[in-house]
């Protein structure tokens, strides 16, 4: 996936976002794996009000996206691009944390109750993880499932 083929996913998904919980923009393949990645209405407002939606460093990372979740390298070995791991051990606690655990997984009325009924899991299953690209990072919950991945984008992290 080039950036052009990035924007296209993304345009094509824009108008459906309000009507359900996540939007599927590409699947991609890798290892013989799928990777779904999805982006939430909420994920578009807060990249909107952060002046990144649809920018150079999201297309970006929506092409990373193709690397796919490796689980032999889960966390992240700095300096790399891809899909990563976010815990609540890490000190001190990051923008990242902050953003995906205290106002997101954790908030009562964030709409991650809602988001991982649509995926069929509960809450808890859902892995938080960073899709990384040098610019930006979107944040998001993973779902494994037999033979395919599903990844929705629910906020970003530019600091």
């Amino acid at each position: 996936m080039d950036l052009t083929a990035a924007r296209a996913a993304v345009d094509r998904i824009e108008d459906e976002l309000d009507r359900a919980p996540f939007v599927v923009a590409h699947v991609f393949e890798r290892d013989e794996r799928e990777l779904a990645l999805a982006f939430t209405a909420r994920a578009r407002r807060l990249c909107k009000r952060g002046r990144v939606w649809k920018s150079k460093a999201l297309l970006t990372a929506v092409k990373n996206a193709g690397y796919g979740f490796d689980r032999k390298r889960a966390l992240s070995p700095g300096g790399a691009d891809g899909i990563f791991l976010l815990t609540r051990a890490h000190r001190p606690v990051n923008s990242m944390m902050q953003k995906l655990f205290t106002r997101y997984l954790d908030k009562e009325d964030s709409g991650a109750r809602e988001l991982a009924a649509a995926l069929g899991v509960p809450v808890t299953e859902l892995l938080p993880v960073r899709l990384v690209s040098h610019h930006l990072r979107l944040l998001g919950v993973l779902r494994n499932a037999e033979g395919r991945d599903t990844l929705v984008i629910v906020d970003y992290d530019d600091e």
